[in-house]
């Protein structure tokens, strides 16, 4: 979804405080923006400014026609006019009442229909519990069913799945994917995880001592030069989404754009069709300059270098798998490596990996 005939989202703050403060601005028109970057770099500030929660927040904030706040003109709309579904970091449900309560407790008048909420996100079988009871995953579900009963303009996500681990991340991710393709409103999401952004956000905004530093499509953006050591901290992981094609002898075959078929770890699904997201880390990716008879690994995935480049001491090859019009990668090699094989822009390759080397991120049903 592209917000081009509303304006897009316009933020142009300065947020004042004891580390420096933050003085950002940008503007899209993608459906779902990430706000990456490290742990104090300024992400929820802005988020908690556009929310309307720092009262001496200065700038201004447009969602497509409508100023949410512009201290020039005298404009600052309280949060509950701001039309927003806000979902922060400690999800603040409400423990005297149960998960159908906790949802409608911000339904606005001609908003969305609780039953229809709890559906989507898998909460229907749950609606009479007492939040104390749920999971950390169930819980940051009921918050999520909440800010869509608001009926807002814009989401705000702070960090949905950074208290949880990784079995949770996988159960919530999806549902996370869900709402972001069935309900197609506007998004903000925190993250400081460069997996995440990729697998839920068209564009990225990335931000370093509370000023961006780059902006674009994630696949793009998060193995640039500026960026790179940001996405690299926990070691940089491309990511892939494709359907269920086949599973058996201890693997699952996933087809991605482009015909491009991966053998990954087995998966939780029960057929075929099955959306998947999986991430590789750049460096369990070889390269090799022609077919290679004889491995035991399961991937041998054609593809062609877009460009190489130093990144932190080594060489970050780019390339698109299949003939050059399938997603695009990042493979971490060294120079010594790059100069034996004579890898250039333009040439034909194949990436091997082990079927271990994939991390299953997401698993979705088909319908």
């Amino acid at each position: 979804m592209s917000l081009a005939g509303d304006g897009g989202l316009e933020v142009d703050l300065c947020i004042e405080g004891p580390r420096g403060g933050v003085d950002v601005s940008f503007r899209s028109e993608a459906a779902m923006v990430g706000l990456f970057g490290p742990s104090g770099a300024g992400k929820t500030s802005v988020l908690e400014a556009v929310a309307g929660l720092r009262p001496r927040a200065r700038g201004r904030v447009r969602l497509g026609d409508r100023v949410l706040m512009d201290s020039e003109l005298g404009v600052r709309l309280p949060p509950e006019r701001r039309e927003v579904g806000y979902l922060p970091q400690d999800l603040l449900l409400f423990p005297h009442l149960d998960v159908a309560g906790n949802v409608a407790s911000s339904g606005r008048p001609g908003g969305e229909p609780t039953a229809r909420v709890l559906d989507v996100l898998g909460l229907s079988a749950m609606e009479r519990r007492a939040v104390g009871t749920l999971s950390g995953g169930e819980r940051q579900r009921v918050a999520l069913a909440r800010a869509l009963c608001s009926r807002p303009r814009l989401l705000l996500l702070d960090e949905p799945l950074g208290a949880l681990d990784l079995p949770l991340r996988r159960r919530v991710l999806p549902y996370l994917m869900r709402v972001r393709d069935l309900y197609r409103i506007p998004t903000l999401l925190v993250s400081h995880d460069a997996a995440e952004v990729q697998a839920l956000c068209d564009e990225v905004v990335v931000l370093k001592e509370g000023r961006v530093v780059a902006q674009g499509p994630p696949a793009e953006v998060l193995p640039s030069e500026r960026v790179y050591a940001l996405a690299d901290a926990r070691g940089y992981e491309n990511v892939l989404e494709g359907r269920l094609v086949a599973t058996g002898d201890g693997v699952a075959r996933l087809r991605v754009k482009a015909g491009v078929e991966l053998a990954v770890p087995p998966v939780e699904a029960t057929g075929v069709g099955a959306r998947v997201v999986v991430a590789v880390r750049a460096e369990d990716l070889l390269v090799a300059t022609g077919p290679t008879p004889g491995l035991s690994a399961r991937n041998r995935i054609p593809a062609r270098i877009g460009r190489l480049r130093v990144a932190g001491g080594a060489v970050l090859l780019e390339a698109s798998l299949g003939e050059g019009d399938g997603p695009r990668v990042a493979v971490k090699l060294t120079a010594e490596a790059v100069r034996d094989l004579g890898l250039e822009a333009g040439r034909a390759v194949y990436l091997v990996a082990k079927s271990s080397s994939f991390r299953i991120l997401a698993v979705e049903e088909a319908p």
